[in-house]
């Protein structure tokens, strides 16, 4: 049997697409593009309408390609839109999330597949065991290990609720098991992602903020290897996880265990916009914690996210949230214009932006972004840094490595160091890296 298993939308969604395919190989099924492919999986997003369309024309563009291919339609767009993917043409299965660990079964299913497709598209609720794929490592020599799925939270533009269900979490002693699994196969960094990792463990009865308590085990059978966390709302970072961020040694001899990045998507430096998208902090908690986390943490990588646009955003609004940003010692943003969600609460809000104004917005936040981003890197120019380098070259033949603060790396031939962790010099241009022998 041939198999392609495409993905789209968010690291997590990406993270299950590998482990799908991985799933697959370890049965026999060989990976084929889609020319050639007897089955092909297609993982979609619906975070935005758009991402709903991307999905479908995906789906009738590998039917063009071949219609033999028999198509399976999983993840958030499959739990959102499950009869509307069934109607696509090539379609024979629409699976839900809950459903992905079951994906050698549906797959051995799809060939002898007759009649309607079949929709399968379980209930997401609390005091069902969270099912998970083992983790693979990407070609970025990182492994996404998924230890939550869910979200208890109802931020008024999300639909991310409705699709993954409530939070559940993967119990300790697995994710210590999957981590020992990981850190055995030589995988360089390991990379701990969810729907919404502040909350891991609350299901579990483990309490608030218990994310720095594992952490702290993970560190503790790491091994050579790194780990980095994913995104991380403000309010939800604990101080036994500020300090073991500053406690981890750095140096030439010594790079350290825990990455120093934190991704912590505020959306917003306005409290009113904040309120009416229902998120769990204000700015002060982010203004402040983003001040803490620099001055204990040298060189530390502090990411976010914002919308450009949301419903009642005014211009005074924006601004604050402008003059904010600018004012924070962050390395980079990732700036989304905000577009209408049906099924959200923000879909019937007032005080809509105009689309021009958006896109001013969003291009102005992009600019602070860039600026952000320059100086980072700017400031790392003849520093060493510890590199993970990506386990093959580019199409274009380049070797590439990532820092442990999430800074992007070139490096020369580095084919005898693919998919370990290495030390190097950043270049004079804030491009390059020398790996030291």
């Amino acid at each position: 049997m041939r198999a392609t298993v495409l993905g789209f939308g968010c690291r997590l969604n990406a993270s299950e697409t590998e482990a799908m395919a991985a799933a697959l190989a370890r049965q026999g099924v060989l990976a084929a593009p889609i020319e050639h492919a007897d089955v092909v999986v297609i993982n979609g997003c619906t975070i935005t309408h758009e991402a709903d369309k991307d999905a479908a024309a995906a789906i009738r563009r590998v039917h063009r390609q071949n219609p033999a291919a028999r198509i399976i339609v999983t993840g958030c767009y499959a739990a959102s839109s499950s009869h509307q993917a069934a109607d696509l043409p090539g379609v024979v299965a629409v699976i839900g999330n809950a459903e992905k660990p079951d994906i050698v079964e549906v797959v051995g299913r799809a060939l002898s597949h007759r009649g309607a497709p079949d929709v399968t598209v379980g209930q997401l609720r609390r005091g069902v065991p969270l099912r998970v794929l083992p983790p693979v490592a990407d070609a970025r020599a990182r492994a996404l290990l998924k230890i939550q799925d869910g979200c208890d939270y109802r931020c008024s533009f999300c639909i991310v609720p409705a699709v993954r269900g409530p939070s559940r979490s993967i119990d300790a002693p697995e994710i210590l098991e999957r981590a020992r699994a990981l850190v055995a196969a030589g995988v360089a960094e390991i990379v701990l992602t969810g729907v919404h990792l502040g909350t891991w463990g609350r299901d579990l009865g483990y309490g608030q903020r218990a994310l720095g308590g594992l952490v702290e085990q993970l560190l503790a059978v790491l091994g050579p290897s790194r780990l980095r966390l994913s995104s991380i709302d403000p309010h939800e970072v604990d101080p036994r996880l500020v300090d073991l961020l500053a406690g981890e040694p750095r140096g030439f001899e010594s790079s350290g265990r825990l990455c120093r990045h934190l991704h912590l998507p505020v959306q917003s430096c306005d409290d009113g916009v904040l309120s009416n998208m229902r998120r769990g902090h204000r700015s002060a908690q982010f203004v402040e914690l983003a001040h803490e986390l620099a001055a204990k943490i040298p060189s530390v990588a502090i990411s976010t996210d914002v919308i450009a646009g949301f419903p009642g955003e005014d211009a005074a609004a924006f601004d604050r949230t402008r003059d904010t940003l600018v004012s924070l010692p962050l390395a980079y943003m990732h700036v989304f214009p905000y577009s209408v969600r049906l099924g959200t609460t923000a879909a019937t809000m007032q005080g809509a932006v105009p689309a021009a104004v958006i896109r001013a917005r969003a291009a102005a936040l992009r600019a602070v972004s860039a600026d952000h981003a320059a100086r980072f890197r700017a400031a790392q120019i003849g520093r060493v840094v510890d590199l993970v380098v990506h386990l093959r070259p580019d199409r274009r033949g380049v070797w590439w490595a990532k820092t442990d603060h999430d800074l992007a790396l070139r490096v020369g031939d580095a084919s005898q160091q693919a998919g370990r962790r290495v030390l190097a010099r950043v270049a004079a241009d804030g491009e390059h890296a020398e790996i030291f022998a």
